[in-house]
């Protein structure tokens, strides 16, 4: 694979990528704590089946920019995904792929341009409005305690102590069984430095200090919460330790005709690393169907 950068968006992507130039985009986005090394098995799949795959590193997440107008809300992210698509010249013929917040991304980018996506994947997060209040239960709430954590000025202090072991735990936790300590090795590198981290646990913080003041991002945000009328795929592992499976809901109730929902057994919140040849099969599957 390639490591290549592009401008989007007013931020300075650095990118993975592989297969031919000419082919549709299929571009894929990581979440927290996490980098585009997690998309390493699914790209060269995604080459092979001649779509150009494209893995940015989120705004903030060396070596991406850290993005100078201070912006993560999920509008925001998904107005990256709309940038991405235009500067990597994707057109109708471009799938998009999510995983933890790049899901967040991908549900606001689906449907607030969606003519620019044929199909949709998400991992590990299921439409809002399937979750709904099934978030608010205690199993969630106590699986959720590092989100209100992030939100005091001691978050950053508690990840970067012990050589920032509060990631190794994060994997371990969320994961269970799975050895993640090569990607959450990646995960530190890409937040070394208290802007790095602070830009990473940003993402958090915006979740609640309501709606962007950034017009365009407000709409995007908005649409976020609503149905794309793409076909889409949302995957998630039957053992995540961070969305429970018994948080996600009717999945396909809240999606476009043609979507699906798949369980992976055998599997947590970090699925297309630790199940990779299963993952990708029923990515290939649904995006050539």
């Amino acid at each position: 694979m390639d490591q290549l950068r592009v401008s989007a968006n007013g931020v300075d992507f650095a990118y993975l990528a592989d297969g031919p130039e000419d082919g549709p985009l299929a571009l894929c986005l990581h979440g927290f704590p996490d980098t585009a090394h997690s998309w390493r098995f699914l790209l060269p799949e995604l080459a092979s089946a001649g779509y150009r795959a494209v893995a940015p590193f989120q705004r903030g997440y060396a070596p991406t920019s850290i993005p100078e107008d201070g912006r993560y809300d999920t509008g925001t992210l998904a107005l990256d995904a709309c940038a991405l698509h235009e500067a990597l010249g994707g057109d109708g013929s471009a799938v998009l792929i999510g995983h933890d917040w790049g899901a967040f991304a991908t549900y606001g980018a689906a449907a607030y341009q969606p003519e620019r996506w044929r199909r949709v994947v998400t991992a590990a997060v299921a439409p809002q409005a399937s979750m709904a209040a099934a978030f608010f239960t205690f199993d969630q709430l106590k699986r959720s305690w590092y989100v209100f954590l992030f939100q005091t000025a001691l978050a950053e202090y508690a990840v970067s102590l012990d050589d920032y072991a509060f990631i190794d735990r994060l994997w371990s936790d969320w994961s269970p069984g799975y050895d993640g300590s090569a990607d959450a090795a990646r995960v530190k590198e890409a937040l070394a430095g208290p802007e790095r981290l602070t830009a990473a646990i940003s993402y958090y913080r915006a979740t609640f200090a309501g709606p962007p003041e950034h017009p365009e991002a407000a709409a995007a945000q908005v649409a976020s919460g609503t149905t794309g009328p793409q076909p889409t795929l949302c995957v998630h592992g039957a053992d995540d330790g961070c969305m429970g499976i018994d948080t996600i809901g009717p999945v396909t109730d809240f999606l476009a005709p043609g979507s699906e929902l798949v369980v992976l057994e055998d599997a947590g919140h970090f699925m297309q690393v630790e199940q990779p040849e299963a993952f990708n099969g029923h990515v290939l599957r649904f995006l050539g169907s």
